[in-house]
């Protein structure tokens, strides 16, 4: 395995920022889990369920990479990825009514059951970024990619979400990045390798093509959700 090859460093990029980009939401869930727990307790919740959660995504994660070199599964995988970034323009809001513990164990269940419906878009985002690197890297990048975001997201998804709403520009750049990953995901399923060579040429046009496309229905349903909300 050779460390400078560029696409190692670049999809170890993907990884860390979609992770971080998209566990912000978790952040949220973790603290509302924890939040009428003594300070001492919501520290060892917090660590405890994010550590729990962490080892849980990086297993869906291994999981959904070997279920992605099956034919098909990385086109559906595709779309899937791309709505994500949609919703994170259009303003989805999956954190659901999520109930405060005085009890650390149930924080702790509270917020690893939370983390496991939430983690769908992680997961296909991280095996996606994964995906686009060489077959000898890919176990060693999902496992380095989330082990470094583990610091990340405990301690930055509040700063993260912060500079979101100071910069709004930043959750743009992030949905162009789901939908370029969801482009070349789409162009490297099994089922099109018999057009390898062809789709080759066209793939960064392609995946920046999907990119606008994402950030366009993102940006379109975000402003009509927004004039509703005015109008009601």
């Amino acid at each position: 395995m050779n460390l400078a090859d560029s696409t190692f460093w670049i999809a170890l990029l993907k990884i860390i920022w979609v992770n971080i980009l998209l566990s912000g939401d978790n952040a949220v869930v973790i603290a509302l889990a924890a939040r009428n727990l003594p300070p001492k307790q919501q520290r060892m919740a917090i660590l405890g369920g994010s550590g729990a959660a962490i080892v849980l995504r990086v297993v869906l994660t291994i999981f959904a990479v070997q279920m992605l070199q099956y034919p098909y599964l990385k086109l559906v995988g595709s779309v899937l990825l791309g709505w994500v970034g949609v919703q994170l323009l259009a303003g989805g809001d999956d954190d659901g009514d999520i109930k405060a513990s005085d009890s650390i164990m149930t924080a702790i269940r509270t917020i690893l059951i939370a983390d496991l419906v939430m983690s769908l878009d992680n997961v296909i985002a991280v095996a996606a970024a994964a995906d686009t690197a060489p077959v000898e890297f890919r176990m060693v990048l999902l496992v380095l990619g989330l082990g470094l975001s583990i610091p990340l997201i405990i301690f930055g998804s509040t700063m993260l979400l912060k500079l979101m709403e100071r910069f709004p520009v930043i959750i743009t750049l992030g949905a162009a990045l789901l939908g370029f990953v969801a482009g070349e995901m789409a162009l490297s399923d099994p089922s099109l390798s018999r057009w390898e060579g062809s789709l080759h040429a066209v793939a960064i046009p392609f995946s920046l093509a999907c990119a606008a496309i994402v950030v366009g229905i993102g940006m379109f349903l975000g402003r009509r959700a927004r004039s509703e909300t005015i109008a009601g």
